[in-house]
């Protein structure tokens, strides 16, 4: 079945502007042509799709999600052997909300390859799927790469396992490894099925709050040659100046979160290196009303670095550097969402301005640099083709052009008069055809509504209760609740 698309102002990611008044006809998954409806040869059997007064632009990518982000011990242990459910969850939010393509760069990898797999094959519609795994060098979610309090909690059994899906032989281990060692265990995890490589210049976290450098500068280019070597991007997990240099020069195609560099802004010359353009310029940015609302929940340490992150964004745009759009997206279930840990961060940000939410982050990303002097054709290529380039699938993806498949966004308003506009989503066109925007997601399971409150939970009666402070010297209050 062929599907046309008629009447649209065609906005494909090429051009400088929109052209009014065209047609796209898609044909097997790929886009057989444009131009206005009367120049084409039509198929009798041809599906069409009035777009009269709307806009047609490439399908939108993520070039850094994490589908199964709720790594939490209460959700794994809830849905032990579902973990592939929350993923096609995940990918059919992805979907709804505009993404055709995702770039998973954090997560168990023999479950991402499935979902991925049945996607491709068209078993299950979601967003198109990429994966690289587990980050190379970091431990699992149950560590201290990320929620060190688990271990002691959960059985050993239950938490190597987890850790196992995650990291198989990608650790930390490798840090005690020389260059080619390492190199050798990357091939190893590439011949798995990954579709590229994602590794640690910096810590994640940790006592130095990211400062800490995870990789020589050796091991950073053996890493970057043997993703290389196998026909595969190569990317880097950054968070200080040193470490978005290292990852630079030894040969990223493109480095994530590069505006956070610790309380310290990004220096002169390693912009220049960026706006060489041989490296993609991933930017996690909030807005302004985002970052004031943030500012009153986290420490002055903790504000110091978003603050750099957000002249760091600003730098950037002026530059000239490649950049990317990309925010961590993922689902959290509502009970996580409320929980104090999270409500006092970045993702607990109201849904307007909470980046990391995976159904409304992009929007987020593009209103807030948008914010920082981005120009609209700029922000539409960085939420397409630039990522396609920098994940070198712009052979078939990130611009509509002939020959290209055939993922489109319809939207009811100009998208280069505001970015808000790319909110107004009338239609998703995925590999040709119409995807049915009701039915996503067919499974709700972290996107679902909390259940009803028990009985008990009305008569429940807290130690220390919410409300005035109780009588006393505070200091000695140390209950949670």
């Amino acid at each position: 079945m062929a599907l046309l698309l008629t009447g649209a102002t065609v906005i494909d990611g090429v051009s400088g502007k929109g052209v009014d008044d065209r047609a796209i006809l898609a044909q097997n998954g790929r886009i057989a042509a444009i131009g206005r409806r009367a120049e084409l040869s039509i198929p009798a059997d041809t599906e069409t799709l009035d777009c009269t007064g709307r806009f047609i632009i490439p399908g939108l990518m993520n070039a850094n999600v994490h589908l199964l982000v709720n790594a939490l011990f209460e959700t794994l242990v809830r849905y032990e052997g579902r973990y592939e459910d929350l993923i096609t969850e995940a990918a059919q939010v992805a979907l709804k909300s505009g993404l055709t393509t995702v770039f998973d760069t954090w997560g168990p990898r023999r479950a991402l390859m499935a979902v991925r797999d049945r996607i491709d094959s068209g078993l299950v519609p979601g967003s198109r799927i990429r994966c690289a795994g587990n980050i190379i060098g970091f431990e699992g979610p149950f560590s201290d790469d990320f929620d060190k309090r688990i271990p002691g909690v959960g059985s050993a059994h239950f938490v190597d396992r987890v850790n196992a899906m995650w990291v198989e032989n990608t650790g930390r281990h490798l840090m005690w490894l020389t260059p080619d060692a390492v190199g050798e265990e990357v091939r190893r995890y590439i011949d798995r099925g990954i579709d590229f490589v994602k590794y640690a210049s910096n810590e994640h976290g940790g006592a130095s709050a990211g400062a800490f450098i995870q990789f020589s500068e050796r091991t950073q280019r053996a890493i970057v040659e043997e993703a290389h070597r196998a026909g595969v991007t190569a990317q880097a997990h950054t968070s200080s100046v040193e470490g978005l240099r290292m990852a630079i020069e030894a040969g990223c195609d493109l480095v994530q979160h590069c505006n956070t560099t610790g309380p310290t802004e990004i220096p002169p010359e390693t912009l220049e290196l960026l706006a060489q353009g041989n490296c993609g310029a991933v930017v996690f940015p909030l807005t302004g009303s985002g970052l004031k609302i943030l500012k009153e929940s986290i420490s002055d340490f903790e504000w110091t670095i978003w603050k750099a992150s957000d002249a760091n964004a600003r730098n950037l745009i002026t530059s000239g550097a490649t950049i990317l759009l990309a925010d961590d997206g993922g689902i959290f279930a509502p009970e996580v969402l409320n929980d104090p840990m999270i409500k006092g961060s970045w993702n607990g940000l109201p849904e307007d301005e909470g980046l990391g939410r995976l159904a409304t982050g992009h929007f987020v990303w593009l209103r807030a640099m948008e914010e920082k002097g981005m120009s609209p054709m700029a922000l539409l290529h960085a939420a397409t083709r630039n990522i396609a380039k920098a994940y070198q699938v712009d052979n078939d993806l990130g611009t509509l052009e002939v020959g290209k498949i055939a993922d489109l966004l319809v939207l009811d308003a100009d998208p280069l008069q505001s970015a808000e506009n790319y909110r107004s989503i009338h239609a998703v066109i995925k590999d040709g055809a119409v995807v049915d925007l009701d039915a996503l997601p067919q499974q709700p399971l972290l996107t679902a509504d909390l259940p009803s409150s028990l009985e008990e939970e009305a008569a429940y009666e807290r130690f220390l209760h919410h409300g005035p402070r109780l009588p006393g010297c505070p200091s000695c209050l140390n209950g949670s609740h």
